[in-house]
């Protein structure tokens, strides 16, 4: 007995079969009935686990490659499965708390869990999640959707407090992107309902590459952070042996406000800005595209207020002046925005003919 030549990747625990009866099954969702008698040989593959069951109780595990000779006579036959290499893992604990005693019976059934990646699980939000992202300094709010690679971690615990009872029967395959599978979809359910916390423990790591515009780029980085969401959640690697491994994000829609977001950082990097300035940036942008609009320098002036308006310490700490004579307006406005104008003139925004003008105007000498 061994697994199926055929079984599909995503196959997470299914039956044993015997050589030569079912391996040249290509998609087999009907298992055979795995029954091990006294003198069977049974073939542990790489990357694969062995459960042994008499009446619905798991009786032996072995996840060591080669080849196995199974007799229910032997008083040593109890522990023939146990092997040393995971003898300081979480397997090994499990195992403690669920092993029984008693001398195997003659009628045993024999499972395969699958220990290696398990690809192609698919999740997505039908809704905009949202979450406060400390890069923008502001709500920032997504639908998204794709695809995570699972690990079973702990076979024992997978199969004693998560996989249902009908699987435990040598009747159906354990799969995780089969949609009929109700426990498989409690997980899409548990995973969507992370995404949240995932999102915004990854984009206000302490760690700034982990920004949302990298995380499409970044899936060991964004799974680590979809894992211990889940986990902390929801325990998948204490109460289902399970871990999140991989994500690949497909695709990202961002809302609006988001996007309108995305499109000021992006155009004051464009201006080669530091982030600190980036709102000074983007806004004297926006004036400069508005003077051409109206008046010239009296545009450029208008920049300068906004620039003013936009709350950065330097212009807002600028020392007091008295009221200019002729001028519209008071000491504090002016001096701003001529800081406001020097700082765009230093930036390369306006030259030195659009400044003069613009300076003659506040101090009302045009």
């Amino acid at each position: 007995m061994t697994v199926p030549a055929h079984v599909e990747p995503t196959a997470a625990l299914f039956p044993a079969v015997p050589v030569g009866t079912n391996t040249r099954r290509g998609s087999n969702t009907q298992g055979s009935s795995a029954i091990v008698t006294n003198g069977s040989k049974i073939v542990v593959p790489e990357g694969y686990g062995l459960l042994l069951f008499q009446e619905g109780e798991l009786t032996a595990f072995a996840n060591e490659p080669g080849g196995y000779i199974w007799n229910s006579e032997d008083v040593n036959s109890q522990t023939l499965f146990a092997g040393d290499s995971w003898s300081t893992s979480l397997v090994k604990q499990s195992w403690e708390r669920f092993q029984f005693g008693g001398r195997p019976g003659a009628q045993q059934l024999a499972l395969f869990v699958n220990l290696k990646e398990l690809p192609n699980n698919r999740f997505g939000t039908q809704s905009v999640i949202y979450w406060d992202d400390a890069y923008f300094n502001a709500q920032v709010g997504v639908l998204t959707h794709g695809t995570y690679s699972l690990n079973i971690v702990d076979p024992i615990v997978f199969v004693k407090q998560f996989v249902p009872a009908t699987y435990l029967q040598a009747q159906a395959i354990f799969d995780f992107t089969d949609t009929a599978n109700a426990a498989a979809n409690q997980l899409f359910s548990e995973v969507v309902g992370s995404l949240s916390a995932a999102f915004s423990s990854y984009a206000n790591h302490t760690d700034r590459r982990r920004r949302i515009t990298n995380i499409q780029q970044d899936s060991l980085g964004f799974a680590e952070a979809l894992s211990q969401a889940v986990q902390e959640s929801y325990r998948w690697k204490s109460t289902r042996g399970l871990m999140i491994s991989k994500v690949s994000i497909v695709g990202i829609d961002y809302d609006e406000h988001t996007r309108e977001l995305l499109r000021s950082v992006q155009r004051a990097d464009a201006l080669g800005g530091t982030r600190g300035n980036s709102n000074f940036q983007a806004s004297v942008a926006a004036g400069m595209e508005a003077a051409g609009e109206t008046d010239g320098a009296g545009g450029i002036l208008g920049m300068g207020i906004a620039a003013g308006s936009v709350g950065l310490s330097s212009l807002m700490q600028a020392p007091s002046a008295q009221p200019i004579e002729g001028g519209t307006q008071g000491g504090s406005d002016l001096v701003t925005t001529l800081e406001g104008l020097k700082r765009a003139l230093e930036a390369g925004l306006i030259d030195q003919s659009d400044f003069d003008a613009a300076k003659a105007k506040a101090l009302g000498l045009s």
